[in-house]
């Protein structure tokens, strides 16, 4: 509307799906018959995915500068995300001047107990993390969703005193309980459930 100036969204560095979008309709795609009735809408098409972990790569590899970088992948869920991020961040660093480096390494985080906050976080798994001195970390998680537990890990990850740390996440929900903590890259803002 010509004159009327609505409050944009923030999309940052992320894509924003408002709480009003009704999906795409399932006609236009193809998916797993166990799915048959369970599903109303594709909120988020494969490919659109796709190509934002494609773009995720790039905004790092310009981050951290073509630096070496060490990728912790939060399990269980990171898992996915982090294999197909890493393969981008490799075919950049095949088709660029300057090759780099990575290792990959697994961790899980318990914070939780029988549905009881501990009020620590553990990180269970990972090699030795005092190699991580000196070095460029990447921590790979699917869905951040208050932001503490990620919080409570980069402080965690402090101590090994890497040379960075960046977080990349998949998707960011938005929440009442969030305490405002956002990864360097991710998604979306995904719709509070």
């Amino acid at each position: 509307m010509a004159g009327s100036r609505e409050e944009a969204p923030d999309y940052g560095r992320g894509v924003v799906i408002m709480d009003d979008w009704p999906g795409y309709d399932l006609n236009l795609f193809t998916y797993p018959q166990h799915y048959y009735g369970d599903l109303e809408y594709v909120l988020i098409p494969h490919g659109i995915i796709v190509d934002r972990i494609e773009r995720l790569a790039k905004d790092i590899m310009k981050d951290i500068g073509y630096s070496d970088i060490m990728v912790l992948c939060v399990l269980k869920g990171g898992y996915k995300f982090c294999a197909d991020l890493v393969e981008h961040l490799k075919n950049i660093s095949r088709n660029s001047d300057r090759f780099v480096s990575m290792k990959v390494d697994f961790i899980r985080l318990k914070s939780y107990k029988n549905d009881q906050s501990m009020g620590e976080m553990q990180i269970i798994g990972g090699d030795d993390l005092s190699t991580l001195a000196g070095k460029n970390v990447l921590i790979v998680e699917d869905v951040v969703g208050t932001g503490r537990t990620m919080r409570a890990l980069l402080s965690s990850m402090e101590k090994y005193k890497p040379n960075t740390i960046k977080v990349a996440s998949l998707l960011v929900k938005r929440t009442p309980r969030s305490d405002g903590f956002r990864p360097d890259s991710h998604m979306r803002d995904q719709r509070a459930r």
